[in-house]
């Protein structure tokens, strides 16, 4: 950070600072706020919500190389890719994708889970109860080992429920806020925005000054359809039911407009409405109207299930047991949908021969194949499908039950290049996957696809022919064994043959003459022939010149480990989302 980004940070904490001292000035609170704390909570100190954020930043800098690529950690194999497949299913809930995806969890934790251990406490509150008459009522207990304990067992559950394999703490960070909005529904949606000024803090101080510049956009899935919201919702639910029984054991009731406020503003804030599908081919399908729909029965839900009275309806079933039964019946549902597709196992990856194989992974690139890990069956429902094509760069592990579209091919041919890192506990290894590819004026572009740095291409796109023809002659653009051919028909069916030109060597084939040329900051191949020129192809995307030029393989351990540039950006919806 530069002096002056130091200057500027130092002057957002000295804004904040400012603002405590005119609070405590103004309320003069006189150690009222200590005393509350501490009524509930051991030396007034989260300690529970304190080990449970440590632990989950040690997954991310540790496990997942985070220290030592801060931007770039290891994700692959710490997705909940099946039952299978335990190290993802006990890690994905307390792993993450970047640096942006665990600050905004850890933000959204510190606020939230403080409000949930307050509200469970680590002193005991009913009457007559001691702190140290038994292990369940000792606060070292309660802050150091249960809090915890729970935190991890919420987070397996949520990997272990999730639709697909999600990977973040975020399903932990939404049973916080549903623990919370039953005991506290004011202080939960106030807690909300003060997670939102905290991230904007934090950003503020890593990057006092942001310069952004605009450029064309790479095709990317709509913003929505990169949030878990099944796993949200689950979370959330999961923490309501916790939050409840604790609600019935103290005999305590909140407030159903303050409830059902919150839990309507929370869900509608937090885009639990986001119900969305992927059709393939890049269009995505939002079900706003009902997922708001779903929203409001939530809140209502909810309510009743805190709010609502213990009158008998039918011999010893109860109004609020009614309510709390069919809660409990929406969470398992929720859950349920997830047990059919993470039972599934990768049995037969069908990957070609040319895939790069790194320990068990295999990194290869193809075009419209089944997608084997939308869902395990094929389902026609609501006029969409769970059989999907997708086209990209593939990721592959029969051991890890891993199959994924790492980077589509809309996005590999923006970019020109992305990285796969794969790996597992204690290794990992990155991988460079190249398109080349040339555009025939008026038609398609040809290309073709290398990985780790081989000549021998993993995908060859089919040939195309240029649109101007030049004294009768047609010139085809041919993708062959990693060079790109140049082609020419007489209009009699004869063909001569000719790599593409060097910058500095013009070749010839059919009578033609073909220069490499700089148009507007782009190579381009001119055709000519007597005083005829003619562009008849331009370099695809950033003009990249061969797969050789970008090295090979290289191979990491935890010591001495350097990485590359960011993985690519995988589509969420075809393999796993962000919780």
């Amino acid at each position: 950070m530069t002096a002056p980004s130091q200057t500027l940070g130092a002057s957002v904490v000295l804004a904040f600072g400012l603002a405590l001292a005119a609070v405590i000035y103004l309320d003069k609170p006189g150690g009222r706020w200590g005393r509350a704390v501490r009524s509930r909570l051991l030396l007034g100190v989260p300690w529970g919500s304190v080990v449970s954020v440590l632990f989950v930043l040690a997954v991310y800098l540790f496990l997942q190389e985070g220290l030592l690529n801060w931007s770039d950690p290891v994700v692959l194999p710490y997705r909940s890719w099946s039952y299978l497949y335990p190290t993802g299913w006990l890690t994905s809930g307390f792993a993450h994708a970047n640096p942006g995806h665990i600050l905004g969890n850890l933000t959204s934790a510190i606020v939230l889970a403080p409000i949930a251990e307050y509200a469970w406490g680590h002193l005991p509150s009913e009457r007559g109860s001691q702190s140290f008459a038994s292990w369940r009522t000792n606060p070292w207990i309660r802050a150091f080992v249960v809090f915890p304990t729970a935190v991890l067992l919420v987070g397996v559950a949520t990997s272990l429920f999730a639709l697909g394999p999600v990977i973040g703490f975020s399903g932990v960070v939404f049973a916080f806020a549903g623990f919370a909005i039953v005991h506290y529904p004011v202080v939960t949606v106030v807690g909300l925005l003060i997670s939102r000024v905290v991230s904007t803090t934090l950003q503020s101080l890593l990057d006092p000054v942001l310069v952004a510049t605009t450029s064309a956009s790479a095709p990317s899935a709509p913003s929505w359809a990169s949030i878990a919201v099944q796993g949200h919702a689950l979370g959330f639910l999961v923490g309501v039911v916790l939050g409840l029984a604790v609600l019935r054991r103290r005999a305590r009731r909140p407030s159903a407009a303050r409830l059902l406020g919150a839990t309507l503003v929370f869900g509608v804030v937090q885009g639990l409405y986001l119900v969305y599908w992927f059709r393939g081919g890049g269009e995505y399908v939002l079900f706003r109207g009902p997922g708001l729909v779903l929203v409001v029965l939530l809140a209502v839900l909810v309510t009743l299930a805190a709010t609502t009275s213990d009158r008998t309806v039918v011999r010893s079933t109860t109004r609020r047991g009614v309510a709390i039964t069919m809660l409990i019946l929406g969470l398992a549902a929720l859950g349920g949908v997830a047990i059919v597709p993470n039972l599934y196992t990768v049995d037969d990856t069908s990957i070609d021969e040319d895939a790069v194989t790194v320990e068990d992974y295999q990194i290869t690139y193809d075009e419209g194949v089944r997608n084997e890990m939308v869902f395990a069956y094929d389902i026609e429902l609501f006029g969409e499908s769970t059989s999907i094509d997708t086209s990209g760069v593939i990721v592959t592990s029969e051991q890890r039950d891993i199959w994924m579209t790492h980077t589509s091919k809309e996005r590999l041919a923006f970019r020109g290049s992305t990285t796969v890192k794969v790996g597992g506990p204690g290794w990992s290894e990155t991988v460079r996957v190249v398109r080349e590819g040339w555009t025939p004026t008026g038609k398609e572009t040809v290309y073709q696809v290398f990985v780790d740095g081989k000549e021998r291409p993993v995908f060859v796109s089919d040939l195309q022919t240029a649109t101007p023809r030049i004294d009768g002659r047609s010139v085809m653009i041919i993708p062959e064994n990693g060079q790109f051919i140049l082609a020419v028909d007489d209009g009699n069916g004869r063909l001569d043959r000719t790599p593409l030109p060097t910058a500095d060597e013009p070749v010839e084939a059919g009578g033609l003459t073909f220069e490499r040329e700089q148009t507007d900051g782009k190579t381009v191949i001119m055709a000519e022939r007597g005083e005829t020129s003619v562009q008849i192809a331009r370099a695809e995307g950033r003009g990249f010149s061969g797969p050789t030029r970008y090295g090979t393989l290289r191979r990491q351990r935890r010591v001495g480990s350097r990485c590359g540039t960011r993985t690519g950006d995988p589509d969420p919806v075809r393999h796993g989302t962000l919780a």
